[in-house]
């Protein structure tokens, strides 16, 4: 569903991949496969500003130059390709498998979204659900393939098209795209936007204020043990604050 946090979600993966590991990152590199055309480059850079800002105010030998060099080398980490139909993702994914062959660094891949081109492909596919699938399937079975080879982790979004957050994880959770991709898929994660809740924020002179906080509930299901998990995240400048 749009509007539920999925986005600031990969923003936080990504965020603790690039970052140095001596403020709590893992310094490794990332794609971020950009379908939708909605990365927002300023707010990823704001959320990596504050945690490394954040990371400097507890360190005192630290200067504003040095951790705008961390900055850049954060960046460096990070590689961000656009594609704007299924066939070029295709082939996308088929030239980032010289990337990570040659770049062992690169430990996650980052899919925003895998469903962006669902209903195109539904168009051009024309009656034959095997023709309409058929791009996203070899996506899918050369995701398989990088996964199998060079042990990298994916996280994708997708669209729910039909989806209600307080139904059941059961039927009415399965995935509308091909049997390929969702035979690839080990953990699912279903965002869900709750109502702003009133919080009593403190004021510097000790009066409350009511102040509206939007949460997300994000509910994790696992395919193969079928454990299930629920947590609640706010979004905050810094990025995503798990509660």
């Amino acid at each position: 569903m749009e509007g539920t946090g999925k986005t600031e979600l990969l923003y936080h993966l990504l965020c603790r991949c690039v970052l140095p590991a001596a403020v709590g990152g893992l310094e490794v590199d990332v794609v971020f496969m950009d379908t939708d055309y909605s990365l927002d480059m300023l707010r990823l850079v704001s959320i990596l500003d504050s945690r490394l800002s954040a990371a400097v105010s507890t360190s005192s030998s630290s200067s504003g130059g040095s951790a705008e060099a961390e900055l850049r080398s954060c960046l460096s980490r990070l590689l961000v390709v656009h594609c704007s139909s299924s066939s070029q993702l295709l082939l996308t994914l088929h030239f980032l498998e010289t990337s990570f062959s040659s770049r062992p660094s690169l430990s996650l891949l980052l899919i925003d979204s895998i469903s962006a081109f669902y209903w195109l492909d539904r168009s051009e596919g024309g009656a034959s659900i095997s023709q309409q699938e058929a791009k996203l399937r070899k996506c899918a079975e050369l995701l398989g393939h990088l996964l199998r080879d060079y042990r990298i982790t994916v996280f994708a979004t997708a669209h729910a098209i039909r989806r209600s957050c307080s139904s059941s994880s059961s039927a009415s959770d399965r995935s509308h795209l091909c049997h390929s991709w969702q035979r690839l898929v080990t953990h699912r994660l279903l965002c869900c936007s709750v109502e702003a809740a009133n919080n009593m924020a403190a004021t510097a002179g000790g009066s409350k204020e009511l102040r509206k906080r939007q949460v997300f509930t994000v509910h994790c299901t696992s395919s193969r043990t079928k454990a299930y998990r629920s947590s609640s995240f706010s979004v905050t400048d810094g990025g995503v604050q798990f509660i």
